[in-house]
């Protein structure tokens, strides 16, 4: 039945990626992974871990941290090559949009 189960996660998670363009491949496993790492900070705090679970859990917390910082850093590159001069720039929001 688990088995099952993952099938079906991954079947969803396949037609994400299927409607999302080539570019931005890196978007859905971010989301996944801060999921993840959510539900583990909440797991954690409840404090109903073993020392060694607990242990278990901060090391997959490390790595899942470190996969966001990445894939952060990757798409602040991107936007970098994005902007015509290298420079972070705001965004001006037209108003006039919204009538």
């Amino acid at each position: 039945m688990a088995m099952r189960r993952a099938g079906v996660g991954n079947s969803n998670a396949r037609r994400y990626r299927a409607g999302m363009s080539e570019q931005t491949p890196e978007l859905p496993d971010f989301e996944a992974t801060l999921a993840e790492l959510t539900a583990l900070v909440e797991r954690m705090e409840k404090g109903n871990l073993t020392l060694d679970e607990s242990l278990k859990a901060f090391e997959r917390g490390i790595t899942l941290t470190r996969t966001c910082q990445d894939a952060l850093q990757k798409a602040e590159l991107r936007v970098r090559k994005l902007t015509a001069s290298g420079e972070l720039t705001d965004l001006e929001v037209d108003d006039t949009l919204d009538d």
